[in-house]
């Protein structure tokens, strides 16, 4: 009878283990925290939505010569290592206006990702900030109803990719960001030369990754 008690025990104790894993994967939007935070903004389930404050970005120094940083982010802290995805839809109208991932460690240091709206075309873009921005971009031919961006944080570098499905990846940028720090990891819009528009952000999650280094530590230490 004991026996039976504790296997059983046993087994109950492993399946809440595995439930509070998996709904550990899952943000939640509600205990996350706006920095700039917009006029309006919503909150349904797994579900964001914002209108993106007008004549705001993230920005610094090059090519324009100005420094910005009041564009609405949404966000929670992270250290180590971690994967971020979320599916983005956005009701572009401006040139510049996006809407995207971002990691940031303070105003000097960002990458943000996802999907800007210039010349008419939307286009997978992404910023690289340390000290100064740079800018790459991916002009989409067609318009997609929506675009998934994952971000994975590995060591010193991000790796950013983008998806139509949430099934196959394509990588758009590989970037550095000083590892060993904690991050803030959320999601941003910006309207840097429009009157503002309205994002929306869906299945915000960020995915805890074993510190690789530790991993090969473990290897070289088996026994």
């Amino acid at each position: 009878m004991v026996i039976q008690y504790m296997k059983m025990k046993k087994l109950i104790l492993s399946v809440a283990a595995l439930a509070f894993a998996h709904l550990g994967f899952a943000q939640s939007l509600e205990k996350m925290q706006w920095f700039n935070e917009p006029g309006k903004w919503e909150i349904k389930g797994n579900f964001l939505s914002m209108f993106v404050t007008p004549q705001s970005d993230y920005w610094r120094i090059s090519h324009y010569g100005f420094t910005v940083d009041d564009a609405p982010f949404y966000h929670s802290t992270y250290g180590g290592e971690f994967e971020a995805k979320v599916k983005i839809t956005g009701d572009y109208k401006a040139r510049f206006d996006q809407a995207g991932l971002m990691l940031r460690i303070d105003h000097e240091n960002y990458i943000k990702a996802g999907i800007e709206f210039v010349d008419g075309k939307y286009n997978l873009s992404t910023v690289v900030t340390h000290k100064t921005s740079d800018w790459s971009v991916i002009t989409l031919e067609k318009t997609p109803p929506f675009v998934w961006i994952k971000a994975v944080r590995r060591l010193d570098a991000v790796e950013i990719f983008y998806s139509y499905d949430d099934k196959t990846y394509q990588m758009m940028r590989n970037a550095y960001l000083q590892d060993n720090h904690p991050v803030m990891v959320g999601v941003m819009g910006a309207s840097p030369d429009g009157k503002g528009f309205t994002a929306k952000f869906e299945n915000f999650e960020v995915k805890h990754l074993a510190d690789q280094r530790r991993l090969e530590w473990l290897k070289k230490n088996a026994n």
